[in-house]
């Protein structure tokens, strides 16, 4: 079994108030939460130092942990969540974003099972083929290549591997090898904790990618290959529409 953990922050640079904006009458965290709730989760929590993301949340019937606002990042927020409760360095729980109202349940399952299955490893995560040229040079699409044996190698938001012989990879040969890191991990609690008590690194701080900080301590991250593609994460207000209409939505009505 497993826990997920949604971490949730009012402040956005891009787009203020993110988890509580409207999609279809219902905050884009309700339909996060109601993601998680499908799989099969011991417990689902969401994980805030917001009051008014509180309220709204045990509004709709969701779990609340008030964590320190001086948190970094989502893997701290879960990490003083694990504390608190106590969990076992053994335990499982996934990091499921507040902006990901479109995740597909089976990729929340996956990456847990892929996690529970895989004894050796510390983290794991969930990666897709890279389609076409703009996503592969994107640096909002972050990179991903790994071992014989799917455990990270790097993360990159430039476009890896690199081609060396061909200026302008097709899309065919890029689907072929490039992969889309997927933004949704699973954590053994004892790993969690390890790597929020750990200092930022390099190469973490150039990339602005936190599982750098991981791989640069040794800690295994497993990649799994993504068992479907997942609906838009909301970073803009494009995003959102986008997000909208994954969800069958008209993007005019909010």
């Amino acid at each position: 079994m497993f826990r997920i953990v949604i971490p949730a922050r009012y402040a956005s640079t891009r787009l203020p108030g993110k988890p509580l904006l409207p999609i279809a009458g219902r905050p884009m965290l309700a339909w996060v939460h109601d993601r998680a709730l499908a799989c099969t989760a011991r417990e689902v929590i969401v994980a805030t130092d917001d009051e008014r993301i509180r309220v709204v949340a045990e509004a709709f019937g969701a779990q609340v942990e008030m964590t320190a606002p001086e948190h970094a990042s989502g893997t701290d927020r879960i990490a003083e969540v694990a504390a608190r409760r106590g969990w076992a360095d053994a335990d499982v729980v996934v990091n499921l974003q507040g902006d990901e109202p479109a995740m597909p349940r089976e990729l929340i399952q996956q990456v847990a099972m892929l996690l529970i299955d895989r004894a050796g490893a510390d983290i794991a995560t969930l990666a897709t083929p890279v389609i076409g040229r703009d996503e592969y040079f994107d640096p909002n699409a972050v990179k991903v290549v790994t071992d014989l044996d799917g455990r990270a190698l790097y993360f990159s938001r430039a476009p890896i591997p690199w081609f060396r012989d061909q200026i302008d990879p097709a899309g065919g040969e890029l689907q072929a090898v490039a992969r889309r890191h997927l933004g949704i991990y699973a954590y053994r609690v004892g790993a969690l904790r390890r790597l929020a008590a750990l200092p930022p690194t390099p190469l973490e701080q150039i990339e602005r990618l936190e599982q750098l900080r991981a791989l640069a301590h040794g800690m295994v991250i497993q990649v799994g290959e993504a068992s479907c593609r997942p609906g838009p994460d909301v970073n803009t207000a494009e995003d959102l529409a986008r997000a909208s209409l994954a969800l069958g939505q008209d993007p005019g009505r909010h």
